[in-house]
């Protein structure tokens, strides 16, 4: 019966090393990580590998819950394939193990708290972006010409000049000066 521990960062600027440590005490036979990864991404390897290791018996261990599940959704399918293959689950930091009752009841509620949280961020985060717009504020990314260069842009086209010559002189590609001059129709 193994002991199967998995890690995750979201960005590359955090580092694994505090999970890598705690699932290393607690005695994991083997760790996976994913470095980087989002734990929205549909697709980890590290996790999907973690997964895949689990026999009858094992028991998977996380340092957190939102290391490891994308929702509430995700972590409640993932802990019923648990369930049904006799898998145990460890969280080390908050004392989850589904081994008992009250476990599998704090597994549940932490996840639906952890859910919560995300839905909150990013309800304010709308709004945020909301307001932004609202005052003014242009939002994502700079423009690729000043208001000289797509005059001039403009002008050239309006002499006859194709979009693609304008582009390229512009350096910009084709489809980007269609984007910013005008949907007019290709010469």
């Amino acid at each position: 019966m193994a002991r199967i521990g998995y890690a995750r960062v979201s960005t590359e600027e955090q580092n694994l090393d505090l999970q890598l440590s705690a699932l290393t005490n607690a005695g994991c036979d083997r760790v996976f990580s994913d470095y980087g990864i989002s734990a929205l991404a549909k697709r980890r390897d590290g996790f999907e590998q973690a997964l895949e290791t689990l026999r009858p018996g094992d028991t998977f261990v996380i340092w957190k819950m939102d290391r490891a599940f994308r929702s509430l959704r995700h972590a409640l399918e993932v802990f019923d394939l648990f369930e049904e293959t006799g898998i145990e689950f460890h969280v080390l930091t908050e004392g989850i193990d589904t081994t008992t009752p009250m476990g599998k009841c704090f597994f549940a509620i932490r996840n639906a708290f952890a859910e919560l949280e995300r839905n909150l961020i990013s309800e304010r985060t709308k709004a945020g972006l909301q307001e932004a717009r609202r005052r003014g504020t242009r939002l994502g990314r700079p423009c690729a010409l000043n208001r000289r260069q797509i005059a001039d842009a403009r002008l050239r086209r309006s002499n006859g000049e194709t979009m693609a010559q304008i582009a390229a002189r512009s350096g910009v590609s084709e489809r980007t000066m269609y984007r910013i001059i005008g949907g007019q129709q290709r010469a």
